[in-house]
């Protein structure tokens, strides 16, 4: 999901509440989630599913990714089969040295990283494996799909973390109350 070329972005800062790029995303995003969950709860799914894939873009054409890196700095993806055999290969590791080196089981039985941020992450917020990474980074914060919907309390949970899933929050609110 994170722009590979993000210089056609921007990271506008007015008070606009429903402008993530401002200031006080995260302090808005806490103070509305009460709000979040009972639009999560009651939303129209079809009409939001169809909403979905244009805020998504609108979102993400709003806001660059490379500004912020909270998901990276804060969370791990699952690394399932196909990302461990694919990213391996890509560095030139064994499955098993790679499985050792950056990833441990959690309480799920799933791999994540061993530790946040994520190795991979440097310290302009690029990706070292863009190209090759996990799903689950692929597809964050998911608000171009029914995931969005069908796991309210991990949309809520990102909305905290993640200014793009804030921003389409917001806007299907704003567009509810219409």
């Amino acid at each position: 999901m994170f722009p590979t070329n993000p210089k056609h972005l921007t990271n506008p800062s007015s008070d606009n509440p429903t402008n993530p790029g401002s200031d006080n995303w995260e302090k808005r995003s806490a103070e509305h989630q009460k709000q979040y969950k009972q639009f999560l709860q009651r939303a129209d799914k079809n009409k939001v599913l169809k909403q979905l894939p244009d805020l998504n873009d609108e979102a993400f054409a709003k806001i660059d990714c490379l500004q912020c890196g909270n998901c990276c700095k804060n969370y791990s993806p699952r690394f399932k089969t196909t990302d461990i055999k694919r990213i391996s290969k890509h560095l030139k590791m064994k499955e098993g040295d790679f499985i050792e080196t950056y990833l441990r089981l959690d309480s799920d039985g799933d791999y994540v990283t061993k530790s946040a941020p994520c190795p991979f992450l440097g310290n302009d917020n690029y990706c070292s494996i863009y190209e090759e990474r996990p799903g689950d980074c692929a597809r964050y914060p998911y608000t171009n799909e029914d995931v969005f919907l069908k796991r309210p309390q991990l949309t809520q949970k990102n909305s905290t973390v993640c200014p793009i899933a804030h921003y389409v929050l917001e806007k299907l609110i704003a567009s509810d109350n219409k």
